[in-house]
């Protein structure tokens, strides 16, 4: 007498298909020593059924004129907690890789960033990696994991659009550094970190201190760096955007 699901949530109301024969008349259903809080006899071969709260591991059993069908197990599982997502924001495109920590995630069906689905790629009971799914706008949505035994919600993760930048203003300055940068652009606000250096993206370059003027400017400070042309890059939880070679250090006079 096969039950499906065969698992649910310890609140009950998890609807169970049970398939077997001589189902035909059914009186009463039982999970355990619970009585189902709602029953339809379907066809002399299957019975619908709602779980009532319950907690562990029970037996299902139907009862008709006939008298009390042998038990077949039901698993009720606990429900689930969600503690943190890291990272909690992203690019508007998704496709990074998230790790949300909880408890009784490991039945986990489906993980939702807002109406959008993720795609899951391990489980476990205590933690979940999912790969972000792309948004509907930029914002703030809310996380839900889906398991048997119900869902949770209550933590949100950030989508931000790609920075853009336009210019530079000075374009120039001394090898030693110190003079301040205007950067102009656009989606400038959650600049995470600005960089001066030559090829800035392969091979890195110095930090720049930084103040986020609004969300179309960014003054830097310019970090030294040897004569030339050096990439500015800044860094967001949308993206990184560079201007090659925007930037060029100029060596000072001599006579």
């Amino acid at each position: 007498m096969p039950v499906s699901p065969d698992q649910g949530t310890t609140a009950g109301g998890t609807t169970v298909t049970i398939t077997g024969t001589n189902l035909d008349g059914v009186t009463a259903v039982h999970f355990g020593s619970r009585p189902s809080t709602s029953f339809t006899g379907v066809s002399p071969s299957l019975v619908t059924a709602l779980s009532p709260p319950g907690t562990g591991v029970v037996g299902v059993t139907v009862t008709t004129p006939g008298g009390i069908s042998n038990p077949e197990p039901f698993f009720y599982i606990d429900a689930p907690l969600i503690f943190s997502v890291s990272p909690a924001a992203g690019q508007f495109e998704g496709g990074n890789s998230v790790t949300i920590t909880g408890r009784n995630l490991a039945t986990a069906s489906a993980v939702n960033f807002g109406s959008n689905a993720g795609t899951t790629t391990s489980v476990s009971d205590t933690e979940i990696t999912v790969t972000v799914p792309t948004a509907s706008s930029v914002g703030t949505v809310a996380i839900t994991v889906v398991t048997a035994g119900g869902s949770a919600d209550g933590i949100g993760y950030s989508y931000f659009a790609n920075p853009v930048l336009t210019a530079l203003e000075p374009a120039s300055g001394p090898v030693s550094g110190g003079n301040i940068v205007t950067i102009t652009g656009t989606d400038l606000s959650s600049a995470q970190q600005v960089v001066f250096g030559p090829d800035a993206i392969e091979r890195g370059g110095p930090n720049a201190l930084f103040t986020v003027v609004s969300d179309t400017a960014i003054a830097a400070v310019a970090p030294p760096n040897p004569a030339g042309a050096a990439d500015v890059i800044v860094d967001t939880p949308g993206g990184a955007f560079s201007l090659p070679g925007g930037y060029t250090y100029l060596t000072g006079p001599s006579i």
